[in-house]
């Protein structure tokens, strides 16, 4: 290979990884930084951009798309490239899409005008899933159970809003839950300071939720989800339980990696929904309803990299299991590489085809 790749450094991102890998293998690389003015001189000359742009850094969301197309237009392989995230942490931009491809979509209602969402609500059944465009880790969903909650939450969408981000001690108890032992809490005291402070920054850098309400079909009697993670041709799948006392999973920190609570219907309707939105990585939330179904509720290029990590191994397309760990960094800068070979490969046989001419 001969143009380094450019890496876009961030602590605790993928970034990390994707430095040691490249030291470890030799590959050529180069630290950028994506929020520079000169970011696209500072491209040129490089062959592939690699930017875990997320939450940890939230100014991301205002350029990231941007800077990703243009890296693309210069003719670098991007990752995540434009089609993989061009939805990340929007499930309006999701429900669009997945219903465009014909994907198992929960039922979903969405509404930018406030008499016809309280229309539709009159007959509606429920309880009901409300949610904003935004937040992860189940922040921002809410269940519904009656005309009158969904009347307030119409009220307020339409006329003051939501924070895109809710406050740093929303969910405590969840939190104090997950924290484990007096070290763990310890440590979460230690990184209080930062934690504000980031949210802070987010919360003034993320507009206001109005202007729209979004609601999703609820599916009873779910004591999980599934979570199915594509990289590539591999597929990590475990599920998540639900939270105690709660309907949602996302969050909750119990994850189970046991191969017999995996679907195969889930397994392929994931690799379905990569191959058509021609996504490098995908994580698919999937609930079961009474008649077994598996129905999507949402979709993201993010996903926790400790999560893949302790997967005991993973599919392939054609669902044969492999065995052993694999980080998803690595599977990420592998396929990645991969392409720039092909590439390379490509691009020399039409010289060579040019010169014999």
């Amino acid at each position: 290979m001969n143009k380094p790749i450019a890496i876009h450094h961030c602590p605790l991102s993928f970034s990390q990884r994707w430095i040691e890998y490249c030291e470890e293998q030799g590959v050529d690389y180069r630290i950028v930084n994506c929020f520079s003015t000169n970011i696209i001189d500072d491209l040129k000359g490089c062959s592939a951009l690699l930017w875990h742009w997320g939450l940890r850094q939230p100014q991301s969301f205002l350029i990231a798309r941007s800077i990703i197309a243009s890296a693309e237009a210069m003719g670098l392989t991007v990752y995540p490239s434009l089609s993989t995230a061009w939805h990340y942490d929007d499930k309006i931009a999701q429900k669009y899409l997945l219903e465009s491809i014909g994907a198992p979509l929960v039922s979903s209602y969405l509404f930018f005008d406030e008499r016809e969402a309280r229309e539709w609500l009159k007959d509606a059944e429920f309880p009901l899933v409300f949610k904003l465009r935004n937040g992860s880790a189940s922040a921002n969903v809410r269940l519904v159970k009656n005309g009158r909650q969904a009347a307030r939450l119409c009220k307020k969408a339409f006329r003051r809003g939501f924070r895109s981000v809710p406050g740093y001690f929303y969910d405590t108890r969840r939190k104090v839950r997950n924290v484990g032992n007096l070290g763990s809490f310890v440590d979460k005291l230690k990184r209080l300071p930062a934690a504000l402070e980031q949210l802070r920054k987010t919360r003034n850098l993320l507009p206001r939720q109005k202007g729209y309400v979004y609601f999703q079909e609820f599916i009873p009697h779910n004591q999980n989800d599934i979570r199915v993670t594509v990289i590539g041709d591999r597929a990590f799948a475990y599920t998540r339980a639900v939270r105690s006392g709660d309907f949602r999973a996302s969050g909750s920190g119990r994850n189970c990696y046991d191969r017999g609570g995996i679907p195969e219907e889930a397994l392929k309707t994931a690799f379905s929904i990569v191959e058509s939105i021609d996504a490098q990585s995908l994580a698919c939330d999937f609930v079961t309803t009474a008649e077994n179904r598996v129905l999507l509720t949402e979709i993201s290029y993010g996903f926790p990299r400790m999560h893949i990590l302790d997967s005991p191994g993973h599919w392939d397309r054609d669902l044969n299991w492999h065995e052993g760990h694999m980080a998803a960094e690595d599977a990420i800068l592998v396929d990645i590489l991969e392409k720039l070979k092909e590439k390379e490969i490509r691009e020399s046989g039409t010289s060579k085809s040019g010169e014999a001419s």
